[in-house]
């Protein structure tokens, strides 16, 4: 049996982008790299890295480099997000919404990539306007930094978390 990166405590990579840029010399053309790439521990925490280079693979590495450094916590609740939110970042827009159990990570290429790495399994999601990845990742992580978690708006509101989420109420013993 193969152990998944949550047993063993490994990143799940993802590479969501590689686009070629040329710059004309007198010479000829030179070409040069970029990648986006997605890190996450499936559990929680991820992070995205941007990385050019004259070459693909050492493009990769520098943006994984960057991933690994830059990771955030996500609320993740049963597998899915806490509340509907919308992220923006230039021109593009995100719209994501929790799903009930069994709904599937419904996403495009860019965001199902990152719903995979940062371990959301049912996920509705729209991109609004631009899907243009490199904004694209960057509304989503815009979109997770303003999900807030029950426990905070429990504490917030100076509730529990039982009296936020009305658990508890009509139970017979």
């Amino acid at each position: 049996m193969v152990a998944s990166p949550k047993e063993t405590g490994e990143l799940i990579e993802k590479i969501i982008f590689i686009n070629r840029v040329a710059k004309v010399h007198k010479g000829g053309r030179r070409f040069r790299f970029s990648a986006i790439v997605v890190v996450g521990d499936g559990q929680g925490r991820v992070g995205y890295g941007l990385g050019k280079a004259p070459e693909v693979p050492d493009a990769i590495r520098k943006a994984l480099e960057r991933a690994r450094k830059n990771m955030i916590e996500v609320p993740v609740i049963n597998g899915t997000i806490p509340h509907p939110i919308i992220g923006e970042y230039g021109a593009a827009k995100v719209l994501l919404k929790p799903g009930r159990p069994g709904t599937g990570v419904i996403a495009g290429s860019t965001i199902r990539a990152i719903m995979d790495a940062v371990g959301i399994r049912d996920v509705v999601t729209k991109c609004i306007r631009s899907t243009n990845p490199h904004n694209v990742v960057k509304a989503t992580f815009r979109a997770f930094e303003l999900l807030q978690s029950p426990e905070y708006v429990a504490a917030k509101r100076q509730l529990s978390k039982e009296e936020l989420t009305g658990e508890g109420h009509g139970e017979t013993a």
